[in-house]
């Protein structure tokens, strides 16, 4: 596994470098980087004063609705995901109306991040599924917070040899102005570093928030333990490190490593091939790409299959449908047109079905719709 990282970005606000960001420390662990989360809890919401229309205004207690577009403007709005009714009772500041009680997930990036309430709104139009009016409300309750407070509440840099930027961020740690307090803020992209000494972004990892304290570090003379304030979103699963295992000695030679993942680990696994993708020219049109489809239980194992069809072992060509898209352009190894022979295909077949994707908090991607895809993209899949 990866004993060393790199943090890469600014501290106090900017750096020396052209586009602020600069080499800040350099370190034996990120403890709180890679933390597992219990399952993200359920939020309660409340249509207020809804005049409901289509599936809406027929659904019971207990019926699942999908995912509900909630407009505040032609561009304003936020999406309510995987909602199920909870009841619904004659509402008490608009005639005729019913305030219905729901739950399921507001769409954010970060399970803390805040959802503002966008002004001067008067009402709310609801959309569903295959954008089927559902009426409109006068309010709506349990959706719109300020951010919440960070799940990993402190990041602690061990084994820190800290640059030149940070150093000078430690010096002000005790002193309570505000202009030391704004001097300790860390904004920083993670890279591990590899044993060949090469560095590779961590996908979707960072260090953000106050450093706050500073000591002597075990791991060695001259390093330092740092500890951060974390201000960060959702950490990654403790998994990945599992992921970079396979990558410590460089690209790995065989296929399917991902294949006893769970689906969160197999969507990080492209995130890390996306991470350490080989530059070069993709090959002519025409060519044939046999994909092993025997571990194809769900999307992101078929994006991890394809990438690795189409470029070896540990090969990336998307790692979401807009991503697929776009390698498909052109620039990820391969040129359009070109032929995927998908072995084991009634694996996906069984798996790839319609339904509502609980992970994704979308509706399930089938295996008919990776095939019209690729097919608009000039891809000939041949099933086997």
């Amino acid at each position: 596994m990866a004993d060393r990282w790199l943090l890469r970005g600014t501290v106090g606000g900017g750096g020396d470098d052209d586009d602020g960001e600069v080499p800040i420390a350099e370190c034996r662990e990120i403890d709180g980087l890679f933390v597992d989360l219990p399952p993200r809890p359920r939020e309660s919401f409340t249509l207020i004063g809804c005049m409901p229309e289509g599936t809406l205004a027929t659904c019971s207690d207990g019926d699942r609705l999908g995912n509900i577009w909630l407009a505040a403007g032609p561009i304003d709005g936020e999406e309510l995901c995987d909602v199920v009714v909870r009841g619904r009772r004659p509402g008490g500041t608009v005639p005729d109306a019913v305030d219905i009680d729901l739950d399921g997930f507001v769409d954010v990036y970060d399970r803390t991040a805040a959802v503002h309430r966008p002004r001067d709104v008067t009402e709310f139009l609801l959309t569903g599924p295959d954008d089927m009016a559902y009426g409109r409300c006068a309010d709506v309750v349990g959706v719109f917070r300020a951010a919440g407070p960070s799940l990993v509440p402190e990041v602690r840099l061990l084994g820190c040899r800290p640059e030149p930027v940070l150093s000078a961020a430690l010096e002000t740690i005790g002193r309570a102005s505000k202009t030391a307090t704004h001097r300790r803020m860390i904004h920083s992209e993670v890279e591990w570093i590899g044993a060949d000494g090469t560095t590779h972004p961590v996908i979707l990892g960072g260090v953000v928030g106050t450093v706050s304290a500073v000591e002597p570090s075990p791991f060695g003379e001259g390093l330092v333990d740092v500890t951060v304030d974390s201000s960060a979103g959702d950490p990654l699963p403790t998994g990945y490190l599992d992921i970079l295992r396979h990558w410590e000695a460089g690209r790995p030679t065989e296929k399917n490593l991902w294949a006893g993942y769970g689906r969160e680990l197999r969507y990080h696994w492209c995130g890390v091939a996306l991470a350490n993708r080989a530059s070069r020219p993709d090959r002519p049109p025409g060519g044939t790409y046999h994909l092993d489809g025997r571990f194809v239980t769900d999307v992101e194992g078929f994006y991890a299959a394809l990438g690795e069809a189409v470029n070896g072992p540990g090969g990336y060509f998307g790692w979401n449908l807009d991503a697929v898209d776009d390698c498909c352009c052109g620039g990820f190894g391969a040129t359009t047109p070109f032929r995927v022979v998908w072995h084991d295909s009634a694996v996906a077949r069984s798996h790839l079905v319609a339904g509502y994707d609980h992970r994704r908090l979308r509706a399930a991607v089938t295996l008919d719709y990776l095939l019209d895809l690729l097919t608009r993209r000039r891809v000939e899949v041949e099933l086997r």
